[in-house]
């Protein structure tokens, strides 16, 4: 039996690559099985990924026709793992020799249904250590509770998939798949739903990724229409928050942290191409119109005075016609929520 599938998409990552694959070699098992899913790199990627469906032990190399995006090709590896429990890891990031079997040992010891762990930010020579947003460790945790509160920076607001393990269970539930297609943002959807609909969790004190930063490549250096896609992330956490049915509770949250992401993005704005950046400008004023104008209002008033200046003369700012970016609200599930005081 399988215990433990590693799923590893790859794109366009020649350079990095052989470094992820070196640790997963350092990170194998009888029982562990590597799903290597190459989103149709253009790159000497496919040539590095045939030789290591050769030379790592459990591995299994999935080739999309296509280029899908991170969600998409991280659930095309979901739909082929078959072990008791479940990781992910990005094909530019790698790990410490052992560090699968120490996690490992720490979701069967605390029999949560998964685990949170810390990471190492590597940009350049600089190493920095990230820590889930709990300071409880080695514990049974409340997923939903973890969410709040509001004001701070909570395990929602940690949404890398690669920092933790999940047991098999989640995903027969339904609740490790992504949104199929989104480019960027893709975690934060999937943290809000793991953590309102799982049962028990837990965050370790384990160090052992070394997440890759400023990676030329990566759409977190690139300014283009993709980047979009977390207006497309963040309607969905609201959608479906709107719907639960703590929502009132919830809520807040899931508005405060949509604002000060619109905001991030607007700061930097001038990354973005010319035409992305007035795009960007439209569609986050139609998100802003669409909330709450009491939730709303009240992540404001929470925020330092720059960042919500920024929000609020983009609230100000009229919309054209057909920029918003989720034409389809109208009839959908979370009305209610948007037409309960939505400002216009």
């Amino acid at each position: 039996m399988v215990k433990l599938s590693v799923i590893v998409p790859f794109f366009n990552v020649q350079t990095f690559a052989p470094d992820t694959l070196r640790s997963l070699r350092a990170n194998s098992r009888e029982d562990f099985e590597f799903i290597l899913v190459d989103d149709c790199s253009r790159d000497g990627t496919p040539e590095l990924l045939e030789r290591a469906g050769r030379e790592l032990p459990g591995a299994e190399v999935v080739r999309h026709a296509v280029n899908e995006g991170l969600a998409t090709a991280r659930n095309t590896g979901l739909e082929r793992a078959r072990g008791e429990y479940v990781t992910f890891l990005d094909g530019d990031d790698w790990l410490a020799p052992g560090y699968y079997e120490r996690l490992l040992a720490v979701i069967e010891e605390l029999a949560v249904d998964f685990v949170r762990t810390d990471h190492v930010q590597c940009t350049g020579r600089i190493r920095t250590v990230h820590r889930v947003p709990d300071g409880r460790r080695g514990v049974v945790l409340d997923p939903r509770a973890a969410i709040l509160p509001v004001e701070r920076s909570t395990s929602v607001d940690y949404p890398y998939a690669w920092a933790g393990i999940y047991h098999r269970r989640l995903l027969d539930e339904g609740l490790l798949h992504f949104p199929h297609g989104l480019r960027t943002a893709e975690d934060r959807p999937w943290i809000w739903r793991l953590h309102r609909e799982a049962r028990t969790f837990a965050v370790a004190g384990l160090l052992g990724i070394f997440y890759r930063r400023g990676v030329a490549t990566s759409l977190t250096q690139i300014g283009d229409v993709r980047q979009l896609d977390f207006l497309r992330a963040f309607d969905q956490v609201i959608e479906e928050t709107s719907r639960d049915t703590d929502a009132d509770k919830l809520l807040p949250k899931a508005v405060r942290t949509y604002c000060a992401i619109i905001s991030h993005h607007l700061g930097n704005i001038e990354r973005f191409e010319p035409a992305v950046a007035r795009t960007l400008r439209s569609m986050s004023a139609s998100a802003l119109r669409r909330m709450p104008s009491d939730l709303l209002k009240d992540a404001l008033n929470s925020m330092d005075y720059d960042r919500a200046a920024r929000l609020r003369r983009l609230r100000r700012r009229p919309v054209a016609p057909g920029t918003g970016n989720r034409p389809d609200h109208e009839g959908s599930p979370g009305q209610a929520f948007r037409e309960g005081g939505a400002a216009r």
